[in-house]
């Protein structure tokens, strides 16, 4: 194991360097993350809470300002998105429109049926729509792109 210090880095940075990708690195990334990345604070009325990252299906603005999803409750957010973005996984959370943040382990299904736009179904029961600009962020991310057949394929 290797530290190495950064002056002026505020948070830590964790890269994992190996010859080949493998299922035990991808967990290894997974409980990592999960250490490294503080919990997110939220409210429910005069309650005050700090809940894990892994817990939210999404984050979306509502006009009152940001609300987040768990699979069982909505939470206020004391934050706005842009803030959000910057504390939370990048390799979990992706931004699919200018009002909303979503847990892509938390994505159940995606629909391409739909002219222009995808939509996505969150832990079965939640769907939410990827604005047309984000649309090929999502595809790259979700590797959803059209594939090139080599030979006959």
């Amino acid at each position: 194991m290797e530290i190495r210090t950064e002056p002026g880095r505020q948070e830590p940075k964790i890269v994992i360097l190996a010859g080949a990708e493998s299922e035990e690195l991808r967990r290894l990334a997974d409980s990592l993350s999960r250490l490294t990345l503080g919990p997110i604070p939220v409210s429910r009325g005069e309650e005050k809470l700090l809940l894990p990252q892994g817990d939210f299906l999404r984050f979306y603005a509502d006009g009152k300002g940001v609300s987040a999803q768990t699979a069982g409750e909505v939470y206020a957010v004391p934050l706005r998105l842009y803030e959000l973005e910057e504390q939370l996984d990048a390799a979990r959370f992706v931004r699919i429109s200018n009002a909303e943040i979503i847990n892509l382990s938390r994505v159940t299904a995606v629909d391409l049926s739909l002219s222009g736009t995808i939509c996505m179904t969150l832990d079965e029961a939640v769907k939410v729509y990827v604005s047309r600009r984000y649309v090929k962020k999502i595809k790259e991310t979700l590797n959803l792109g059209r594939r090139k057949r080599n030979g006959g394929g």
